[in-house]
């Protein structure tokens, strides 16, 4: 398999939910006029406590500063896992369960913090730049050819010395605890192609809350419905690792799909519905096992 640094310096910001007025604007612009900007990497996740921008720098230019807007900090590369030429796919699992063993578990060990947002077609592993990517290479690089994106082209990438950054010791991360509400979710993905006809649409869904219209959509073609873990009764710190292989190893084991989307202040992971019961188990069992040592 072949795991590709993409050629994106993000920043993961954050706007409050009274404060998304003052952001209408360049929020329309980033979305809907692509032409307008040189924003090439976007995403949107809202969630009760905010809304949680990731883009890249160039996107960023368009966020003025505000007492709404908060920013991490770190430059966030993101890796992006490729099998037979195309982004990892499979019959089988899907999302982050396909990872969770050859990605997300050694860097879990290595201490290197993640942000996960999966999507219908990949997932997109962001690390930090300057504190990790050295790490993430030498970690990985065993089990993947590792390409980094330069001026549209895959270049390989070798590991240089960088075994003495590596991490011996065992983590023993924090095991949050988990929430799991009622709600009922629907993965899907959009033709860009249609993004014109169906703006006003999409305005009045992540404006004004209302209902998406079933007939523009791209769903996978079973029509399952998937049910959310959020992970985290704080909000959850950029420094800690291990948070997502937490959930993510054991939903591997089990061979459940999980698709994850890390915010600001919180982590989530969708699973199939039908999964719900036996990983509302998995979960709180591991939660009442002792720490070990």
């Amino acid at each position: 398999m072949d795991l590709h640094i993409l050629d994106h310096r993000l920043r993961v910001t954050s706007i409050s939910k009274n404060g998304l007025v003052n952001f209408t604007h360049p929020l329309i612009k980033l979305i809907f006029l692509r032409n307008r900007t040189r924003c090439k990497f976007f995403s949107l996740t809202e969630t009760p406590e905010n809304y949680t921008v990731v883009l890249d720098e160039e996107g960023f230019k368009e966020l003025q500063p505000s007492e709404h807007l908060q920013v991490e900090s770190s430059i966030w590369l993101p890796l992006n896992v490729v099998s037979n030429g195309n982004a990892s796919s499979s019959s089988q699992a899907v999302g982050v369960t396909k990872i969770a063993k050859s990605v997300i578990a050694p860097l879990a060990q290595q201490h290197v913090s993640v942000f996960m947002l999966s999507t219908y077609q990949t997932d997109f592993i962001l690390v930090r730049h300057e504190k990790d990517l050295s790490v993430v290479i030498s970690t990985l690089e065993e089990e993947f050819n590792i390409y980094k994106e330069v001026g549209g082209e895959s270049v390989p990438v070798h590991c240089q010395d960088v075994s003495s950054g590596l991490q011996k010791n065992a983590i023993h991360p924090t095991v949050h605890p988990v929430l799991i509400p009622q709600n009922q979710f629907c993965v899907m993905s959009l033709d860009p192609d249609t993004l014109p006809s169906i703006a006003t649409t999409l305005i009045d869904v992540l404006f004004y809350s209302s209902r998406f219209p079933a007939d523009l959509l791209f769903t996978s073609s079973s029509g399952e419905l998937w049910r959310m873990v959020r992970i985290g009764g704080q909000p959850l710190g950029f420094d800690e690792c291990g948070i997502v292989a937490q959930i993510s190893q054991p939903l591997a084991d089990s061979d459940i799909s999980a698709y994850y989307i890390s915010t600001f202040s919180f982590d989530h992971a969708l699973v199939p519905e039908e999964d719900i019961v036996s990983v509302t188990d998995m979960l709180q069992h591991q939660r009442k096992e002792p720490a070990t040592s």
